[in-house]
């Protein structure tokens, strides 16, 4: 293929990724999903390499780029067939992320040429707490355990999956079917490109693509610095006794490759901060990408040259049954300032200070064991983006690891006992400097209700930081009834009862000048 060939080729393979997402969003039940957009779609190789990805969310799409391989090796595929999990230690992220796997076959099923998936947030995934993302200490207690099991075989619905999925009646339901039918939009969509262009071409295409994006990278890496670069940074704490938790990387530039080695980090603690491998994977490859040129091709030519050193039974590589629920948006969002903070050293002039470096990670609901009835509902908020060598951050948007947005009001408000009071940006919460920290947010609920809540939250003890004498982002803060609640919490609130939410700003970047200007 030529070059615009070779374009117009990346394209269409990626505008079946954002076609499923359509399809996804437009047909889910849950606000999670069609108004926060908390779900990512993906095509893969017939090895499990990434080739193409919707713009969605990064630690979605970076960790399945980095398990699929293991997830579909030694199975036997027939068309039809489609893989439901959600395990953390067998290719997943945390519990309510489940990932859902279909293969492609051409040639009237005798070919296979590649899979597609999706990965959805699911607000109820069985825990014991509503939201689903609890105070928890073990695997076990974050709710259902899905290991890579067959939800459809040749196109029958298994009732042992059903059985699995604690679904009854026989069929699909709510934000389950809407994820299967975007899987069978994504074959139908990749067969027909396969049928208007031969396999031979398809497979050089992707080949050539591959190629383009490993040359992209090596180019990136080529203009650094060689040298080793070390950078430290520290969680507020786990929510069950543990502080300061480090996380440590090593960064080696060498002429052709990057070495992320995170081995010095924190052993795993007995909060929910730990992370599978894939995780931290995930915040690898985004950090990278944002070295590249605009919209490179979505593939894993694009992380061959990139590679990481972990260590088992660590924080960035914890051992089962260690609780995961926040290592996938909490501690993958320290991962970034942590990546961020090593290239800073060796690009000076191109790396903005720290965003707000927490998910904000909000889940309530009820649960009334007598009637059945149960309400759930998750969030993560927004907050400001750290203020650059060239620009000022900007206020309250979803930051780096995340891509979703924050709920409406409308829809919150239709669909739960909530009311909201204040949603607004948190003015002059980013650092102060030659280019300022973008702004948090504000929002404060009130409950219609009795509920039980749930925070799981960064930045409350240790500020986002600055680079080159900026100063400070605001930490955030949560609050109950004007009185300051932990990081991480879970408590029962009463009806009338009122939750504040301040979210914090990003670092600034370069020392603020007389007339404190972010020009």
């Amino acid at each position: 293929m030529n070059a615009i060939e070779l374009k117009l080729f990346s394209s269409r393979v990626s505008a079946i990724c954002d076609e499923m997402g359509t399809v996804l969003r437009r047909t889910a039940f849950s606000p999670n999903i069609k108004d926060r957009l908390d779900f990512s779609c993906a095509l893969f190789s017939t090895n499990g390499k990434l080739f193409a990805q919707a713009a969605h969310i990064p630690v979605h799409l970076g960790s399945m780029a980095f398990a699929m391989e293991s997830i579909i090796e030694n199975k036997q595929w027939s068309g039809g067939d489609m893989l439901v999990l959600n395990d953390p230690y067998l290719g997943g992220t945390h519990l309510p992320d489940v990932t859902l796997i279909a293969p492609v076959f051409v040639e009237q099923g005798r070919r296979l040429i590649g899979f597609v998936a999706n990965r959805a947030h699911h607000a109820n995934i069985g825990c014991d707490t509503p939201g689903s993302m609890p105070m928890s200490s073990s695997l076990e207690e974050e709710g259902l355990i899905i290991p890579p099991t067959l939800l459809f075989k040749s196109g029958v619905l298994q009732q042992e999956a059903l059985a699995l999925l604690q679904i009854q009646g026989g069929a699909l339901s709510g934000d389950f079917a809407a994820q299967a039918g975007a899987n069978r939009l994504g074959v139908q969509r990749l067969q027909s490109l396969l049928l208007a262009m031969s396999v031979i071409n398809y497979a050089q295409g992707m080949g050539q693509l591959n190629d383009y994006a490993d040359r992209i990278t090596a180019n990136a890496i080529a203009g650094l610095q060689v040298g080793e670069y070390s950078f430290t940074d520290y969680l507020d704490n786990d929510g069950c006794g543990q502080s300061t938790i480090k996380l440590a990387l090593t960064l080696r530039i060498k002429p052709d490759s990057l070495e992320l080695d995170f081995r010095d980090s924190s052993e795993q603690v007995a909060g929910n901060l730990n992370c599978p491998e894939s995780v931290v994977a995930a915040a690898a490859f985004y950090c990278v990408r944002c070295l590249l040129p605009e919209d490179p091709p979505a593939c894993e030519g694009l992380f061959r040259r990139i590679h990481l050193q972990t260590r088992q039974g660590s924080i960035v590589n914890a051992n089962r049954p260690a609780a995961v629920a926040a290592g996938n948006v909490e501690t993958s969002s320290r991962l970034v300032d942590l990546v961020f903070g090593a290239l800073a050293k060796a690009l000076p002039d191109r790396i903005p200070a720290a965003s707000q470096g927490t998910m904000n990670n909000v889940a309530m609901g009820q649960i009334d064991d007598e009637t059945g009835r149960r309400w759930d509902y998750y969030e993560t908020l927004a907050g400001g983006i750290g203020g650059g060598p060239t620009t000022a951050g900007r206020d309250a948007v979803h930051s780096h690891m995340t891509n979703t947005l924050n709920t409406p009001i409308e829809s919150l408000e239709m669909h739960y006992p909530l009311r909201v009071h204040r949603y607004a940006v948190r003015r002059d919460s980013g650092g102060k400097g030659k280019h300022d920290g973008g702004a948090g947010v504000v929002r404060e609920y009130e409950f219609l209700e009795q509920a039980q809540l749930s925070l799981l939250s960064e930045r409350r003890e240790i500020a986002p930081w600055g680079l080159n004498e900026g100063g400070e982002g605001m930490r955030g803060r949560n609050s109950l009834n004007g009185k300051t609640l932990p990081g991480k919490c879970s408590i029962t609130v009463e009806t009338g009862d009122r939750l504040l939410i301040e979210t914090p700003g990003g670092g600034a970047w370069g020392k603020p000048s007389a007339l404190n200007s972010s020009d």
